[in-house]
């Protein structure tokens, strides 16, 4: 019976001294765990635009057949504002690359222009002068593009980015009218009797800053030069020739435009989750 309670003495002495000396180095290291993997984000997107273009053209050109002398000078021109409706598709390569293609309608603006020639070579009913041409439309535009971007990083959900694109402008001008030339006492008038469209290489740059308020929904901010060629007119119809024959076209040489847009970007697949934690417990 000694010898029991001395063993049984002996084993609560040990436990107690390991149970110390246990408490005395703290509880046991955590097991490392590995950083969750950052994903490369790629696949196919959906998009939508709208924005405003502040629009402009270089000059107002005479096209043959010309009745206006070479002397011919553009004194003032100006075009308005448009509204940019646009959608597309595109696919991320990897976090830093990405295409689409994008189709946009640019809606209908006004254009003036005023031109003259000097006094030396206007004569009408035999009065010298200067004369005068003042001239009003609309232009719209059908745009067509294929864009690549490079997104610079991310940072606390912004993502700054440039692009650039190449494609083709369905320009059209309507509703073109010419009062002049305009030399003491003399008044003439034309317009033309259809509108005009035509295919015009368009090109693009941009740059832009994306918020990513999810892994499938981005929103986009830019600004864009878009280049829309330089689109002809109709013959202009003559009033005092009652033919288009000996009358002029008209082009509207080097359309550009500064865009400024908001664009919504969902992305087509589920979004990427992170692996789960690593458990440190047995």
């Amino acid at each position: 019976m000694v010898s029991v309670r001395i063993l049984i003495s002996s084993a609560a002495a040990a436990m107690l001294s390991t149970a110390a000396y246990a408490a005395d180095l703290g509880p046991p290291p955590m097991q490392y765990q590995p950083p969750a993997p950052v994903f490369e984000q790629s696949g196919w997107y959906l998009r939508g635009d709208v924005g405003i273009g502040i629009q402009s053209f270089e000059s107002f050109d005479l096209g043959p057949p010309s009745e206006v002398p070479a002397s011919w000078v553009i004194n003032q021109k100006d075009i308005q504002d448009t509204s940019i409706f646009g959608i597309g598709a595109g696919y991320v390569l990897n976090n830093w690359l990405r295409f689409d293609v994008t189709g946009e309608y640019r809606t209908k603006a006004g254009f003036s222009a005023i031109g003259s020639y000097n006094q030396n070579t206007c004569t009408v009913n035999s009065v010298t002068g200067t004369c005068f041409d003042s001239f009003t439309g609309n232009f719209s535009a059908a745009v067509f593009m294929a864009n690549a971007y490079v997104d610079l990083g991310t940072w606390w959900c912004l993502t700054p980015f440039i692009g650039a694109g190449v494609g083709g402008a369905y320009d059209r001008i309507s509703q073109v009218s010419d009062i002049g030339p305009l030399p003491p006492g003399t008044i003439g008038f034309g317009f033309t009797q259809q509108d005009s469209s035509s295919w015009n290489l368009a090109w693009n740059v941009q740059a832009g800053l994306t918020y990513n308020v999810s892994d499938n929904f981005k929103i986009d901010l830019s600004w864009r030069h878009l280049d829309m060629g330089s689109p002809q007119s109709s013959p202009i119809f003559c009033q005092n020739t009652g033919s288009t024959n000996s009358c002029n076209v008209f082009n509207l040489h080097d359309i550009t435009s500064e865009d400024f847009r908001i664009g919504f970007r969902w992305m087509l697949q589920p979004a990427v989750l992170p692996a789960p934690p690593i458990s440190t417990r047995g």
